[in-house]
């Protein structure tokens, strides 16, 4: 019977509060990485409506080129008269 006290003590004075240390450790960066992982959510939701007007740019890029080359044709027109 004492036996049995001093194995409940130990396990009670050194197992329970080695695996309270040990489970810490690992839930603490658990925790980090769960804020984290909030943080890349919320942050990509405010990058996607960021990018909304994107597909705008294939229609800039296309009247680019084609004021481009109009300003060329001025140029070369006014080359020619000077």
């Amino acid at each position: 019977m004492v036996l049995w006290w001093i194995v409940n003590a130990v396990v009670l004075l050194v197992v329970v509060p080695l695996v309270i240390f040990l489970a810490n450790r690992v839930i603490r960066p658990g925790l980090e990485i769960n804020a984290y992982a909030d943080d890349i959510l919320e942050h990509g939701v405010l990058v996607t409506k960021a990018l909304d007007p994107v597909p705008a740019l294939v229609t800039t890029r296309d009247e680019v080129r084609a004021i481009t080359g109009h300003a060329v044709r001025y140029v070369t027109a006014l080359r020619r008269l000077v």
